[in-house]
């Protein structure tokens, strides 16, 4: 789409552009007020497209038009593939904010961590999310949810629709970015259960010679897995999760008492 001269230069200016907006925020941060233990101590700084970049702003011209684009298509399935061939005239851009890591509020990038999301580039999106939340960035004005909520709650739903799109190592890294932040119990809940039913997965199809073998065998995946669909009990009682729960606490006294059998004296 662009030359590789092209997309260096966008990298540089970005992360120019990050570094400038950075200076004229000033070194001394202002505070936030009544702010989460999560949260950044500083407001990220916005970009100004007229002030930092022209490019800049040509790129957010060209994402709202993608966005635009986008709106007047109405089958969910025929928007993925689009969004990911639209995020790709972003990435150098991205790249740049990425290397000056800086807090600054840049809607690109915040958007292409739902579009991310949305493709189900998992890596990608918790690549971007990393920078997110660790600087405190907010999604657009047309989402009500903090990122912190969206992300898991997006990845998780997706879970428990259909498992085998999100892979369990995901779910995982989804929980450890978000623990600290503030977010409705259900949504906490549902992150538990798809995770609770991840462990479950692993305690039925485990492979003793598997280098990834944890010590505890799968009654260790089983244990686990109560822990996280009781967790989600605990936080929503709506989740459903209390047949996962009985069928995890069968498969832990069949393990246990199959580790007993085995250990006695012949």
């Amino acid at each position: 789409m662009f030359s590789p001269a092209l997309r260096n230069r966008q990298r540089v200016l970005a992360r120019q552009a990050a570094l400038a907006a950075q200076a004229e925020a000033g070194k001394a941060a202002r505070p936030r007020r009544n702010r989460p233990a999560a949260a950044p101590a500083a407001e990220p700084f916005p970009l100004d497209p007229g002030k930092f970049s022209p490019e800049y702003a040509a790129l957010l011209a060209a994402l709202h038009e993608d966005l635009r684009t986008l709106s007047d298509i109405q089958s969910h399935e025929l928007r993925q593939p689009k969004k990911a061939e639209m995020a790709r005239k972003f990435d150098p851009w991205i790249k740049g904010i990425l290397e000056a890591d800086q807090p600054v509020q840049d809607e690109i990038l915040v958007t292409m961590m739902i579009w991310a999301v949305d493709c189900r580039d998992y890596d990608r999106a918790l690549e971007l999310a990393g920078f997110v939340l660790r600087h405190g960035l907010t999604l657009p004005e047309r989402y009500t949810r903090t990122p912190a909520c969206f992300l898991a709650e997006e990845i998780a739903d997706a879970a428990l629709q259909q498992h085998e799109i999100v892979p369990h190592e995901i779910l995982l890294q989804v929980r450890s970015l978000t623990s600290k932040a503030d977010m409705p119990d259900p949504v906490k809940a549902r992150l538990h259960k798809a995770i609770g039913r991840g462990w479950f997965r692993k305690a039925q199809s485990f492979d003793p010679s598997a280098e990834s073998a944890p010590a505890g065998g799968a009654l260790a995946y089983v244990a686990t897995a109560i822990e996280d669909l009781e967790r989600a009990l605990a936080l929503w009682g709506d989740v459903g999760v209390k047949k996962d729960i009985q069928a995890a606490q069968a498969l832990k006294k069949k393990l246990e008492a199959a580790a007993a059998e085995g250990a006695q004296p012949n």
